[in-house]
């Protein structure tokens, strides 16, 4: 019986998946790829890494990934999640292959630190890193939120163990990818702000429900555009954001303040139409493709 069953979901991945899988190879495990309609070569590369392939298509993230729990013929004792532009460091590797056989049955889950690049350089100020993911657990002990955005692991009681070693989040799509992927989360964003449908910090736990906390209590009570510069200068100058160099300096303005600038636009728009027609419910328009990708 293999140690973990890794479960990876993938949209035109080839630019990824060979390294992601290749990361692997240290570890006792089966490797489940759950595809949502590929046109690239991810699903050879998935069979000639020895991967089982699954097709299913994509309504969220978080409804792909139970689907891939509640369908696939999972038969290690624990279960992990990587997406297809990360991958374990060899360190990790070995750390889980030692460690999970040891853990008391009272360990549910197990949360990894991830260690995004970014343009080639390793993001370490800014507030991102360390990041903590909650990315192992017992079979059967955990399911995903079921909302449209920034879905996280809801563990069945049991305790957490956190492990010493990281992912590395390395995406080589390139920075349009990047923006256009953006774009698109910023339209499920502005869809979860109007709804109200973020699930209370308390279920998710750790780092992540400090940040959901602070993003629904703080952050979107900030006023419009405002709070877009006021985390860009929190994150680039307080967190000391500028040590990440050049490549630093796009990505926190990316990721810190055009993305959350891009979403405050839509919400003024959303305002603007549903002040000039009366209605209630403008719908935004919707990307062409609904899976963002990775």
């Amino acid at each position: 019986m293999p140690l973990v069953s890794v479960v990876i979901l993938t949209f035109d991945e080839e630019l990824n998946l060979s390294s992601c899988l290749a990361s692997l190879r240290g570890l006792d495990a089966e490797i489940f790829v759950v595809d949502s309609g590929s046109t690239d070569r991810t699903k050879q590369i998935a069979i000639d890494h020895d991967a089982l392939l699954h097709e299913h298509a994509f309504e969220t993230q978080a409804r792909q990934f139970n689907w891939a729990l509640d369908n696939l013929p999972l038969s290690a004792p624990w279960v992990m999640r990587l997406d297809a532009d990360e991958r374990l460091t060899t360190e990790l590797a070995e750390e889980l292959r030692l460690k999970l056989p040891r853990l008391p049955e009272a360990v549910s889950a197990c949360w990894v630190k991830r260690r995004v690049y970014f343009l080639g350089r390793w993001i370490r100020y800014g507030g991102y890193y360390p990041t903590w993911l909650l990315r192992v657990w017992r079979r059967g002990k955990a399911r995903y939120e079921d909302i449209l955005m920034d879905e996280h692991l809801v563990v069945s009681g049991g305790d957490r163990c956190f492990l010493d070693s990281d992912i590395i989040d390395e995406n080589r799509k390139g920075v349009a990818h990047w923006i256009a992927k953006h774009n698109c989360y910023s339209d499920r964003e502005v869809k979860v702000m109007l709804s109200g449908s973020g699930n209370d910090p308390r279920s998710i736990g750790g780092q992540a429900a400090q940040r959901r906390f602070l993003k629904e209590r703080v952050y979107w009570r900030t006023p419009f555009f405002l709070r877009a510069f006021l985390y860009w200068g929190l994150r680039y100058f307080v967190l000391l954001g500028f040590l990440d160099g050049r490549p630093g300096l796009v990505f926190h303005f990316l990721q810190g303040f055009w993305y959350r600038f891009v979403v405050d636009a839509k919400l003024f728009e959303r305002g603007r139409i549903n002040a000039e027609t009366s209605k209630n419910r403008a719908e935004l328009p919707r990307p062409a493709v609904d899976d963002c990708g990775s």
